[in-house]
């Protein structure tokens, strides 16, 4: 009693008692946990800092985003920050569209790569010989008879199969289904996303072709449009000796069997190669030279 009179007539405060040094030291505990979830919400606090008073608003956070307590109680916050999320899952779904074009694209032109080198020579056998025998069918008879045998063919071979799978489980009393299930369970449906995209890239070919045959028939560039004369000269005896169905003929004979020789000989191949566009490289410069006419506009 003579201490604590003595501590009121000082100033001081009373010494904790028994029974208010759980409350006192809760409060206490829960004040210093307070300090710490202020520090860990508006950032880490440099060495020396002391706790900010009770009551204190948390300075702004310089890593540019806002502290979890904020961000958490205000509701236009958590919309900006669900908002902000789905938008960067758009951009981020609308920018792999064009690569899922790029990759399909790759792929196709990868599938026609292996078939021309004979990567699997069953495969390749298969479209060279269904291919070169379409063609000499279309030699020889009309593409109005071409296109009905080949569909009757296909008809007769998957009307075959399907009465002989029900005959045999008409026997067996068996339930094996159809035997085109398979085939008939694929998805050939075409989404406008796929869709829009192909009819980009071509719309893209064409764009560049009518850009070509303008600048070849305009006659943009003389020299050019002088290849290009030379060339369907040349083709006029072609022509003459060959129709189209043989040309296509030729060329498909031509695309099985030139990629395998060019892989086996490349080396050789490119050095006639570049020995022969040096030639004609030094030969169209003479001709420039004597007709400076013919030379080439240079890009602006």
């Amino acid at each position: 009693m003579r201490i604590s009179a003595e501590l009121r007539r000082e100033g001081g405060a009373p010494p904790w008692r028994g029974s208010d040094w759980p409350s006192r030291a809760g409060s206490s505990h829960l004040q210093q946990v307070r300090d710490s979830d202020w520090f860990s919400v508006a950032g880490h606090a440099p060495a020396g800092t002391a706790p900010p008073a009770v009551g204190a608003r948390p300075p702004p956070r310089t890593d540019g985003l806002a502290p979890r307590s904020a961000a958490m109680a205000d509701p236009a916050a958590q919309s900006s920050l669900v908002s902000s999320s789905s938008s960067s899952t758009s951009v981020t779904s609308s920018s792999a569209s064009p690569t899922r074009g790029l990759v399909g694209g790759s792929m196709s032109g990868s599938a026609v790569q292996e078939l021309l080198f004979w990567r699997d020579v069953r495969k390749s056998a298969v479209a060279f010989g269904a291919s070169l025998v379409l063609l000499l069918s279309l030699a020889t008879l009309s593409a109005v008879t071409v296109v009905a045998h080949v569909a009757l063919a296909l008809l007769s071979v998957t009307i075959s199969l399907r009465v002989y799978r029900a005959v045999v489980q008409a026997l067996h009393k068996s339930d094996e289904g159809h035997p085109f299930r398979a085939y008939l369970d694929v998805d050939l449906a075409l989404s406008p996303e796929a869709f829009q995209a192909h009819a980009a890239l071509v719309a893209q070919h064409v764009n560049r072709a009518l850009h070509l045959l303008l600048h070849l028939f305009l006659v943009e560039d003389l020299v050019d449009s002088l290849e290009l004369a030379l060339a369907m000269w040349l083709m006029t005896y072609v022509g003459a000796v060959f129709n189209g169905i043989t040309l296509l003929i030729l060329a498909d004979i031509l695309a099985f069997t030139l990629p395998p020789l060019y892989e086996k000989y490349e080396v050789q191949i490119n050095h006639y190669v570049a020995l022969g566009r040096r030639q004609t490289k030094d030969l169209m410069g003479k001709m420039q030279a004597k007709l400076p006419g013919l030379a080439k506009k240079k890009p602006e």
